[in-house]
């Protein structure tokens, strides 16, 4: 891949194999591709490949062959197979025999303005040393406006740039004048884009390139994916053929280990601070190690660690979203150089560039999915011929086989990412006021244009229109106010902009991309005024995740900064808490991943866990503990739930197993304790994780079932997704929380205005009034769907528990306990983990763990 280049040139992508660290994407030796695509290579190519002793690989000039007959391709190839250089490939051959064009020839577009910016770098090598008359450039969120206004008048032959830039490319009203003469679309690292709203706004932008270049060709390029065939519907314009498919060769098989630690691998938590002492020694031993973790608060945790580990003064920094944008370059220009031994990541490293020599991944706690895991340790050895070396490194036991479900996975090249992203309304609205931005514009010709797009292929001429009025006045509830008014019908009958300035606030907000808020917590004194309770905020006792606070009722109690407390509500400053008597939260908030387990992982867990079989390839430690759970209990088959029951002190537990993630959890843990209320319960709280779901109350909950007053099935059932559901989400801040997205991406509250940025707070307070104006008045108001929409999909994970549920329906399988088996041990030791962190919280998680982990293992 372009980005990749060797040593000396970094110019022209991924590993050759030639001997060079990392080379061009093509394989020494004679090419086995037809002499139809060998003859589309102009001699001064096949000279500057011989030169370097390589020859191009087949499904580069599959492509090439291709895009010689104008065909749109996607090409499906594993990291380190010249991705990018297929790509620019057959762009650089027509430029090379003076393809005449007055605009842009090749639009490439990537979701990392860093990788934008090295690929053009990179790209610039290759152009000088075969003297091609081709010129490059980049367009980012960081070009100056004197470039871009000289891009307009004088295009550069490629031009480099991220999602966000096209669709303020076609929002240009000299838009035509640029894309006129284009001839090709290269979409890189498509996988990744498509299954975020990034992809659907880009999917939108490229039906108005389409317009304007119809001629042009597209070429999608992805890492390995489950479905393919979505991908090559997706990139092409809705119901025309799908796109060619190449499929590169595949690499070397990856070498994939699993920690054999010497300690004793914890029964929970997410630090694996363990093992640091271990992967210490392995980063010594290796030349360059990229350390991943799932979250930035991991990635502190374990860079600090390390830290305080380097005895030997090794050169190791710290990667992540957070970080200051300049203190990031002055690592990745230092991976670059090759003088660090180890960098401490997160996300911000799955993607693009080889950043050095990495010879090592180390993955710290379960990767939560095949596809993640094999994008991550990708980034080792960075070349199609040389296995990819990478080493696991679970957190806990149920992450041991998590870990060893994703090394066989990854072993047999198994995808699980996700469907492409779709028919998203507050998307569409931000695309119709950028339409409005070129020129005035016909409703039906706009219509037609959008649903030519894949992702709003089912779009009907009904949601269309409401989403258009919308843009056009506010909607019916809020049609009376002239500022949501943004669209005028001129005597021609087509729309305009109702006002020039509305052009500056588009190009300032678009994107889809909403920052995760922290929100102050305080301290809060109730006082009584006229019989009415009067909340009243005090000191901050700290920052707590908007996503966390959103889910929270009035009333709810949670765990933080060391204390049980109450919460109160949120206000225009943040969040409200009061003190309380209970010793125990009802609603916990972790520090765990937030990356959820992916369906297909979470199958293969199920899968091992039922086979006592596969358990010689786990730790002793791990296979004794299985053991002991199937003599004390059950282990469940892989098509069944675990539910178990039993008294511990003086509280009643009930632990499932559904093995469906955190996220899924977390939610079937708020709408189960609501129907325990019911049926007279008295739950008194609960704690999720990745495996299983944990809820305590007064009552027995093993009589309660024992006796036929507590029906599991019914319990379960899929109606808990209609009126509790609703009632849930009504009662907490969730639905306010995607609304308040879904406004911002819509274009109803601005973000950003000329010499002003609102806080996330302010943004907030606006849309909790828009929000209770809408319900009351215009219920089905596109915007409220739009977070309805984002809600199921994204922080209830509606569609998931749905599966769920549909899939343990007459498979429960309950277990009434005397005591607490060694399955629910690690669950339980999420109660209350919260309040501490680091070494503090191991030592303690270990003292806490030893009296109930003697009572789970207990034979007698």
């Amino acid at each position: 891949m372009i980005g990749k280049g060797d040593r000396q040139h970094r110019a022209m992508g991924e590993g050759s194999g030639q001997g060079n660290s990392h080379g061009v994407g093509c394989v020494a030796g004679k090419a086995k591709s037809s002499w139809s695509a060998m003859s589309h290579l102009p001699q001064r190519f096949h000279d500057w490949f011989a030169a370097r002793g390589w020859s191009p690989r087949d499904h580069q000039l599959a492509v090439l062959d291709h895009a010689a007959k104008g065909d749109s391709v996607l090409l499906v190839s594993p990291t380190g197979g010249g991705k990018t250089l297929a790509g620019f490939l057959p762009s650089l051959v027509e430029l090379a025999q003076g393809a005449k064009r007055s605009g842009i020839h090749t639009l490439y577009v990537s979701p990392l303005k860093a990788l934008a910016v090295d690929i053009a770098r990179n790209l610039e090598a290759p152009v000088a040393e075969m003297g091609l008359p081709v010129s490059v450039e980049t367009r980012t969120g960081d070009t100056p406006y004197a470039k871009r206004k000289r891009q307009r008048e004088q295009p550069p032959d490629i031009l480099i740039t991220t999602p966000e830039q096209v669709s303020l490319l076609v929002a240009d009203p000299g838009a035509a004048h640029m894309l006129r003469d284009l001839r090709c679309l290269i979409l890189d690292e498509l996988h990744s884009i498509v299954i975020s709203k990034r992809g659907v706004l880009l999917s939108l932008a490229l039906t108005r390139v389409a317009t304007h270049a119809p001629q042009a060709r597209r070429i999608g390029l992805s890492a390995t994916v489950a479905d393919p065939d979505a991908l090559r519907a997706w990139l092409v314009p809705a119901g025309t053929t799908p796109a060619p498919l190449v499929l590169g060769q595949p690499g070397a098989p990856p070498s994939i280990r699993i920690l054999k630690s010497v300690e004793r691998v914890p029964w929970s938590g997410h630090s694996a601070l363990y093992a640091i002492p271990e992967i210490y020694a392995e980063i010594k031993a290796a030349r360059m190690t990229l350390v991943f973790v799932n979250t930035r608060s991991q990635a502190e945790m374990v860079f600090q660690s390390l830290w305080e580990a380097n005895d030997d003064h090794l050169p190791i920094a710290l990667h992540h979203g957070s970080l200051d944008v300049g203190q990031r370059r002055k690592v990745e220009a230092a991976m670059a150089r090759g003088t660090l031994r180890a960098v401490v990541c997160t996300s911000t490293l799955d993607l693009g560039i080889d950043w050095g020599d990495v010879d090592l991944v180390i993955h710290v706690g379960a990767p939560k999915g095949s596809s993640r895991l094999l994008q991550r340790i990708g980034r080792s050895n960075h070349r199609l011929d040389a296995p990819s070396e990478a080493l696991l490194v679970p957190s806990n036991r149920f992450e041991v086989l998590e870990c060893e479900a994703a090394r066989q996975a990854a072993k047999a090249n198994a995808q699980d990412t996700q469907y492409p992203s779709v028919l998203k309304l507050d998307v569409l609205a931000q695309h119709i006021l950028g339409r409005a931005c070129a020129g005035p514009f016909a409703a039906d010709a706009l219509f037609a244009e959008v649903t030519g797009a894949w992702t709003y292929r089912n779009l009907s001429r009904e949601d269309f229109d409401k989403c258009l009025d919308y843009v056009a006045t506010g909607g019916y509830a809020l049609r009376a106010y002239e500022r949501y008014a943004k669209l005028k019908r001129q005597a021609d009958g087509l729309l305009r902009l109702s006002h020039p300035r509305l052009a500056q606030s588009y190009r300032l907000n678009v994107g889809t991309i909403v920052e995760e808020e922290m929100l102050k917590v305080r301290l809060a004194h109730v006082k009584k005024r006229l019989g009415k309770r009067v909340v009243m905020g005090g000191r901050v006792l700290g920052e707590l995740e908007e996503w966390f606070l959103s889910q929270l009722a009035v009333g709810d109690t949670f765990l933080f900064s060391g204390e049980v407390l109450r919460f109160e509500g949120l206000d225009e400053f943040g969040a409200l808490a009061t003190r309380t008597t209970s010793r125990e939260p009802m609603i916990p908030s972790y520090a765990g991943g937030k990356f959820p387990l992916s369906t297909y992982l979470a199958e293969r867990v199920r899968e091992m866990l039922a086979n006592p079989k596969v358990w010689v390839t786990l730790p002793p430690q791990v296979r004794d503990w299985l053991s002991l759970q199937r003599w004390k209990s059950v282990v469940p088959k892989a098509n069944q739930m675990l539910v178990e029951t039993f008294p511990r002190a003086d509280k009643h537990y009930l632990v499932a197993y559904p093995f469906e993630g955190r996220l899924a959890h977390q939610s079937l843990g708020m709408l189960l304790t609501r129907r325990l209320e019911r049926k007279g319960a008295q739950p008194l709280g609960f704690v999720a994780s990745e495996y299983a779901l944990v809820i305590w109350a007064v009552r027995d909950l093993s009589l309660l079932i024992g006796n036929g007053r507590l029906d599991l099935a019914a319990l379960f059932d899929e109606d808990m997704l209609g009126d509790d559901l609703e009632a849930w989400l009504a009662e907490s801040n969730l639905m306010k929380r995607t609304f308040r997205n879904a406004a911002i991406i819509g274009g109803l509250i601005e973000r950003r205005q000329p010499g002003l940025e609102k806080t996330g707070r302010q943004m907030t307070v606006n849309t909790d009034l828009i929000y209770d104006v809408l319900r009351t008045h215009q219920p089905d108001h596109i915007l409220l769907r739009a977070g309805w929409d984002d809600a199921a999909d994204g922080l209830v994970d509606v569609h998931r528990l749905g599966a769920f549920l549909k899939r343990i329906r007459g498979q429960i399988v309950h277990r009434a306990l005397d005591t607490v088996s060694p399955l629910a041990v690690p669950v339980l030791l999420e109660i209350g983990r919260e309040s501490i962190y680091g070494e503090a919280h191991d030592a303690l998680l270990a003292e806490a763990a030893g009296e109930l982990v003697d009572e789970a293992m207990w034979l007698v």
